[in-house]
């Protein structure tokens, strides 16, 4: 067989792998000045409202709640989202990640709401704060696991055996496994969905190009110059009768004045612990609820992976990542508290808004923190926001969620991707980890309920659940795979060498720099 002839000095590594993500106009430690700050801020809490109102206009009405309580409800969860980001960005991680509601947790409500003890109540408005009652009780329970496996240290031994080659598949589905939160939400209502697809598309990419000032203009606050005119040509449509005789459905997702929350929004609340009543608790509903928050887990350790690469940080050691999670375990218990029917997870959006403003500041998420408690308190006024048509914020998921599956696939560069061990495992734990969650879904849209299903109502969740996580399922496949195939042969090849300087918080300074407590507070809580 016929050799190549050798390659030429420069051709051996065209593109050397790189700890930190170049091309960052502020990384984590460098904010931009107050004015950009404020207005990048600003875009964070518009990003981030399409998750806050998604998930309360699903489980509010099957709670038996009207427009009055699902306006509460959303101001609830950005009050909470916003304490929650800010406590993450000083004591937790300390990455540039909001903190919002999950889609995880929906899953394990809605068993709770279709819970016999609360089927027979006549009254809508007492079902709904008796059922609320009962998932504040169950994420009681459900926040000690992240709070003992976080703050006792078991998540961090659990995290320095993986390697780049088990993060990839782990990271890339935490973006690439919302896809069905994409398109399919932009088909909802194409006339509105797809033009701010389009339009971002090229305000973020193509305007930089053409325009000598549209980098620092366009490509950095695209969403600030496309949602309003969408949401102006939604508006125009609403008046102009484009949608007075289209079916009920196509009206709730493309109407600007059918989201109810306006109406059913205070003029100014503040959200208070307890709200809705004493918590009440049941064994089986706690732990359903506490293996989501398990798989909840999971995926924010992908999240936060994939932030510190948006924010030009060098890997997060495992200890940081730990801390995270204690912290996220806090904000499931103010969730409980405050009563927001859901819990708290890495907002996966935000973390795509990274990537396309390549403004990784952690005081900017600071500063969208205090857009959320504002806006949340001022209720008519952030419900105004809140009221922007879901396929708009569609449109915007198809970039973040495409953004936060690259940056998965970019840790590829630490590997050794001619090895047949690093494309068996990459392979199949993508394949797994897209195949077994389809299953599952699939046969829960047909038969109305998941595969495993016993008159257990917590127990089926706590199997179909996992099973219904793409992160989860296809970075546990990955994980296995990468700590049990010829492990001491494959060192190189798996890229474990990269990370071990920053498998310890001590063994490289910038780690010191990027992740370190403010306040001095090291030295009460030392991350070792």
């Amino acid at each position: 067989m016929a050799t190549a002839p050798p390659p030429k000095a420069d051709e051996l590594q065209p593109h050397p792998p790189k700890e930190q993500l170049a091309g960052v106009s502020f990384c984590i430690t460098s904010p931009p000045p107050w004015p950009e700050a404020i207005i990048l801020g600003f875009q964070h809490f518009i990003v981030m409202l399409g998750t806050t109102v998604i998930i309360p206009s699903a489980l509010v009405p099957q709670m038996g709640g009207g427009n009055e309580e699902k306006a509460r409800v959303v101001q609830t969860i950005l009050f909470v989202a916003g304490i929650n980001t800010l406590f993450q960005t000083f004591f937790g991680t300390r990455l540039p990640v909001v903190m919002g509601g999950s889609y995880t947790f929906v899953a394990p409500t809605i068993s709770i709401i279709l819970a016999g003890r609360y089927s027979n109540e006549a009254d809508p408005r007492e079902k709904f704060l008796r059922t609320m009652r009962g998932t504040q009780g169950a994420l009681i329970i459900a926040s000690t696991i992240q709070i003992i496996l976080g703050f006792s240290g078991l998540w961090r031994n659990v995290l320095k055996l993986s390697s780049p080659l088990s993060a990839v598949p782990l990271v890339s589905l935490v973006g690439f496994g919302l896809y069905e939160l994409g398109f399919p939400g932009v088909a909802k209502c194409v006339e509105v969905g797809l033009p701010e697809l389009l339009l971002l598309v090229v305000f973020s990419q193509y305007l930089p190009q053409v325009l000598h000032f549209g980098k620092d203009v366009f490509g950095r606050f695209g969403v600030l110059f496309t949602v309003p005119i969408v949401w102006l040509y939604a508006y125009i449509l609403t008046i102009g009768g484009a949608y007075k005789n289209s079916p009920p459905k196509t009206q709730v997702h493309c109407r600007v004045d059918r989201s109810g929350l306006v109406g059913g929004a205070p003029w100014i609340s503040v959200p208070y612990p307890f709200q809705w009543g004493a918590p009440t608790f049941d064994a089986g509903e706690a732990f359903a609820m506490m293996m989501t928050s398990f798989i909840v887990l999971v995926e924010s350790t992908g999240a936060f992976i994939g932030a510190s690469r948006y924010a030009s940080a060098t890997m997060i050691p495992p200890s940081i990542i730990s801390r995270g999670i204690g912290w996220q375990g806090i904000g499931i218990l103010l969730d409980s508290f405050f009563g927001t029917a859901n819990g708290t997870s890495v907002s996966v959006e935000n973390i795509g808004l990274l990537g396309l403003t390549r403004v990784g500041s952690r005081r900017v998420v600071q500063i969208s923190a205090g857009f959320m408690i504002f806006f949340s308190v001022l209720g008519k006024f952030g419900a105004l926001f809140a009221s922007i048509p879901l396929p708009i914020f569609a449109g915007m998921y198809c970039l973040f969620f495409a953004y936060v599956g690259g940056v998965g696939l970019s840790f590829l560069q630490f590997c050794n991707l001619n090895s047949f061990r690093t494309k068996f495992i990459m392979g199949f734990a993508f394949f797994m980890g897209l195949s077994v969650p389809q299953y599952f879904n699939e046969y829960t849209a047909v038969a109305g309920y998941g595969p495993v299903h016993t008159g257990a109502r917590w127990f089926n969740d706590m199997i179909n659940v996992p099973f219904s996580s793409k992160p989860f399922v296809a970075g546990l496949v990955a994980y296995v795979l990468d700590n049990t195939l010829q492990v001491k042969d494959a060192r190189k090849d798996r890229g474990y060498h990269w990370w071990d300087k920053f498998r310890s918080y001590k063994k490289d300074g910038r780690s010191t720099e990027f992740y370190s407590l403010p306040f001095n507070l090291n030295k009460f809580f030392p991350s070792v």
